[in-house]
């Protein structure tokens, strides 16, 4: 049980399928047993000088022991991609805030200049995977079933099934969630957060942590903002609180607004 988020990822088998084409589907199933299990707490003192029990403490040395393996099977993938020159770029949102038609202009921007692959992220279906087949890019389905989010070794049991070539980019989209996914090192190059003007202006605040760790934060939707409530200023105002040197650029994935921002971004990984 993840005490974060409330996912139970026991025996739910986590499922890494290389998609080709809908006529040629290779599902492999591998159980991560404990390790997919996983805790995520920290620490909910209350102040009332009373010993632990015996379950918090196992609770805390499981956490400890899945975070530190998940960072050493990261660290793998890192060293993998470096030695490979291959830039994985992993994008995390809510869901709905628009990762896979971001991903879809991506690669159709990107097609005879650089070779993009994609790592999807779902706890059901392949229809991600199939959008972004329809680009001409070669994608890997990783159903996590009851799992919150991507892993280390998720993203290298992917990489291996996916065989990127030195030199590519390779998006990784996690599943849906502020919270877990920003918990787990895959070994990317760079993290992606992006938010989009649907949701509420104060997300930053509410999940702190995601955003901390982000590389690039992408404003999305913003072709909606005159019909929508969403103060602009405020969530700038509390993205460079949590962290003053975040880069924020503003987009519309659908419309295509500054994604040559975007893409100039990638080119400078």
């Amino acid at each position: 049980m993840c005490s974060t988020c409330g996912c139970s990822g026991e025996g739910s088998g986590t499922r890494v399928n290389l998609v080709e084409s809908q006529q040629h589907e290779h599902p492999h199933d591998h159980d991560h047993g404990e390790e997919h299990g996983h805790g995520h707490g920290h620490g909910h003192g209350h102040g009332h000088g009373h010993a632990p029990t015996v379950e918090q403490t196992r609770t805390i040395l499981l956490e400890q022991e899945i975070l530190s393996k998940n960072d050493s099977l990261a660290a793998a993938n890192r060293h993998r991609l470096q030695e490979q020159g291959i830039t994985a770029v992993n994008l995390m949102s809510s869901p709905g805030s628009g990762k896979t038609t971001l991903l879809e202009n991506t690669v159709h921007a990107l097609a005879g200049k650089r070779e993009t692959l994609v790592i999807e992220g779902d706890q059901e279906t392949w229809l991600d995977a199939q959008r972004i087949m329809a680009t001409g890019s070669k994608v890997v389905q990783i159903n996590t079933g009851a799992g919150c989010h991507l892993d280390a070794d998720m993203l290298g049991s992917g990489l291996t099934e996916l065989a990127p070539p030195d030199g590519s980019l390779v998006f990784v989209e996690n599943v849906g969630n502020l919270v877990c996914p920003a918990l787990f090192d895959l070994g990317e190059t760079a993290r992606v957060v992006i938010i989009s003007v649907t949701e509420g202006a104060d997300k930053p605040a509410k999940y702190p942590y995601m955003f901390r760790t982000a590389d690039l934060v992408l404003l999305n939707k913003i072709d909606l903002l005159p019909y929508v409530d969403f103060d602009v200023d405020l969530c700038l105002g509390l993205i460079s609180q949590l962290k003053p040197d975040a880069q924020v650029l503003q987009i519309s994935a659908t419309r295509g607004d500054n994604l040559s921002s975007w893409l100039d971004w990638l080119a400078a990984l």
